[in-house]
């Protein structure tokens, strides 16, 4: 493990989040937030359950209110010690209540109110059956950018997340690749990860010969061989924040085709990068990404968004595709990853975690994107 250990965020620091929400959500219209455990619920307060239960832990949010949990009783000593507790009111029942008529008394009774996207369907729909008169949209759909501006501190450990995923890819290059399964690469890559301080590992895909063509293959007991191309796709959390990284390697020396989808995926993916900048679409570094691959006699085999957010989670708003006209602000991070699969080949895809500034773009992945020969 390197790197120091950042400063945790405090009570303050969650108290504005649950404030900005507040905002938010009158600005859009609704009534209230409605927080479920997840990764909302972690970024606004920091509090996890011990265990997600059928009991309702539910985060209420309203314009003008000060933040309630609604927790078990047998939970809020928990939700007390959390690094948002002082800051917030906790509203405890026990398993004789109902806890939607103790959620209700905290909501008008008519409004549209935003609920986070993991809300079990059970709490919904008891929340419905003891509102009627209230209605409800996902997070993602009523603020999908209400996580999506980092802060400084959060940038911070984003870049850890990023460099962290970088040592892990410098070791794996080193690493013999023939003869071995992809499921060896890929505990390498999960351990290396966790060495280099994740704690939770969230996928390792790798991806050799033909599987190098299914985006998310993850990984196999294809054994791989000389001359495959192999797709090595990994990242996780570091400190509550996530990394994302691709790069393409070759066991032996490529062929001259190979070489050159390599050069188009890499020339792609720096135009997706140049394009980064404020006030730019978020479609339009899909449009720039995808115009290399297209021009070069390939689109019909770039398959899929040219990125997605990152931040508590690996994947979240923004996402760079067709159609999102959602302008580009600093302090968003997403990745750029265009890639092109020749079905039964096989494929190629290099990523970088970008984050706005000011004037453009900036990487928090800085390892080589020119074609790496591995043994």
């Amino acid at each position: 493990m390197t790197g120091s250990t950042p400063a945790p965020f405090t009570a303050d620091d969650y108290r504005a989040r649950m404030e900005r929400a507040a905002r938010s959500a009158a600005d859009a219209g609704l009534a209230g937030l409605l927080v479920a455990p997840g990764p909302d619920m972690v970024w606004l307060t920091g509090y996890t359950p011990t265990a997600v239960t059928e009991r309702l832990t539910v985060l209420v949010l309203a314009p003008g209110r000060d933040p309630v949990l609604v927790v078990p009783t047998l939970e809020a000593p928990d939700a007390e010690r959390s690094p948002a507790g002082s800051v917030l009111t906790l509203r405890d029942w026990t398993d004789a209540k109902d806890p939607y008529a103790v959620t209700a008394g905290l909501l008008a009774e008519r409004g549209r109110l935003g609920i986070s996207d993991n809300t079990w369907a059970m709490h919904l729909l008891g929340l419905q059956r003891t509102l009627p008169g209230t209605s409800y949209a996902a997070l993602t759909d009523a603020l999908p950018m209400l996580r999506g501006v980092k802060d400084a501190a959060e940038l911070e450990l984003l870049a850890a997340a990023g460099a962290a995923a970088d040592q892990a890819f410098e070791e794996i290059r080193k690493v013999p690749f023939a003869g071995r399964r992809e499921s060896d690469i890929g505990r390498d890559l999960a351990d290396l990860l966790l060495r280099f301080g994740h704690s939770q590992v969230d996928f390792t895909i790798v991806g050799s010969g033909p599987n190098g063509a299914n985006p998310h293959h993850e990984v196999g007991d294809r054994v791989i061989r000389p001359g495959d191309m192999v797709v090595l796709d990994f990242g996780g959390l570091k400190d509550g924040y996530g990394s994302d990284t691709t790069r393409t390697v070759h066991v032996g020396e490529p062929t001259e085709e190979e070489r050159r989808v390599h050069d188009t995926v890499r020339a792609a993916q720096e135009a997706g990068f140049r394009a980064v900048r404020p006030g730019v679409a978020c479609q339009e570094v899909d449009r720039a990404a995808r115009a290399v691959i297209t021009d070069a006699g390939y689109g019909e085999y770039f398959i899929h968004r040219t990125g997605h957010g990152i931040g508590v989670t690996t994947h979240e708003p923004p996402y760079m595709i067709e159609g999102e006209e959602q302008p580009l602000v600093p302090g968003m991070c997403f990745s750029v990853e265009p890639g092109i699969y020749l079905p039964g080949r096989f494929g190629v895809r290099i990523e970088d975690i970008v984050t706005v500034t000011a004037d453009g773009g900036r990487r928090l992945n800085n390892t080589t994107r020119e074609m790496v020969v591995v043994d």
